[in-house]
């Protein structure tokens, strides 16, 4: 019996050990598979034009500058509207929110999560294009705005779903001590809930973050899909071009091995390393966090 409880426990090891191992593998091999396919194109395009402000492969023009340029900027709205909504509705149906407005909530917002975004895309051309065209006189909706519109509406419930979990784990003690000292209920959750669910609600962050820089399809629908570098008092009123709308929207269409497909990849592999930067300065933040709360407690 006892080598029986042993073997079942040394595969269970084992498999334990493979499933984590598989992630830096599979990670690797798609890591590989970008270089192999990207990187000819600094051997193919000159640097210059490589980082140039015109994107026109027709005429052999690879100017990824406004590619990134229309990344950066969506995320970056995207992010601005999803986490103090996210956060805020995080916390309002964790430690404000009735026992039965938190039973509807919950499920909703989790159903939102699954809506596919080409649906939110539909929407997005239909009515929220034509809105903001009309309201704030544009000469036309599908810009930058309505992109970062969208992407937070996407991220917001995967924010709201990983924070709502981090807030719900903090022990009951922590808020009763706080009101037992006199704290308001405000003070409680800015000052004793929030910064003991810090790493979970900096996880839900980086998850809506990476939701948002990953987005093709709404993006592709709603921003534009104009590769040109706009001028930065308007960048965010202005048609814009994702990477990945670009990728999506290229890649079925150019010669395999072309200088053009490579440099398809070689922007997906810049979108991967822009991605790895994002989550590594996240999770030094949180090792940093961490250690510092050990030496709290110590």
């Amino acid at each position: 019996m006892k080598n029986q409880t042993n073997t079942k426990e040394f595969f269970i090891t084992v498999l334990i050990k493979g499933s984590g191992y598989s992630a830096i593998f599979f990670v690797a091999i798609i890591f590989y598979f970008l270089l192999s396919q990207g990187l000819p194109t600094l051997t193919e395009v000159d640097l210059k034009t490589l980082f140039s402000v015109r994107w026109y492969p027709i005429e052999d023009y690879f100017g990824i500058l406004p590619l990134i340029t229309g990344s950066l900027v969506v995320t970056i709205g995207a992010t601005l509207i999803a986490v103090p909504f996210g956060i805020g509705t995080a916390i309002y149906i964790a430690e404000i929110a009735p026992r039965w407005a938190r039973e509807v909530l919950k499920p909703l917002i989790e159903v939102l999560a699954g809506l596919p975004s080409v649906v939110l895309g539909f929407i997005g051309i239909a009515v929220l294009a034509s809105v903001l065209r009309e309201s704030l006189n544009l000469p036309t909706g599908l810009s930058a705005l309505t992109g970062s519109l969208l992407l937070g509406a996407i991220s917001i419930p995967t924010i709201v779903s990983v924070a709502e979990d981090a807030l719900d784990a903090v022990p009951k003690e922590y808020r009763d001590g706080a009101l037992a000292l006199g704290g308001t209920k405000w003070q409680t959750i800015w000052t004793v809930i929030l910064p003991a669910a810090r790493s979970g609600a900096l996880t839900a962050v980086m998850l809506g973050i990476a939701r948002s820089i990953g987005e093709t399809m709404t993006v592709m629908m709603v921003t534009g899909n104009a590769p040109v570098l706009a001028n930065s008092l308007k960048v965010f009123v202005s048609p814009v071009r994702t990477m990945t709308a670009t990728i999506a929207a290229e890649m079925g269409e150019v010669a395999n091995g072309s200088v053009h497909y490579h440099v398809l990849f070689f922007i997906g592999i810049v979108l991967f390393v822009i991605s790895f930067i994002v989550n590594v300065i996240a999770s030094s933040y949180v090792y940093r966090t961490t250690k510092r709360s050990e030496k709290l407690l110590s």
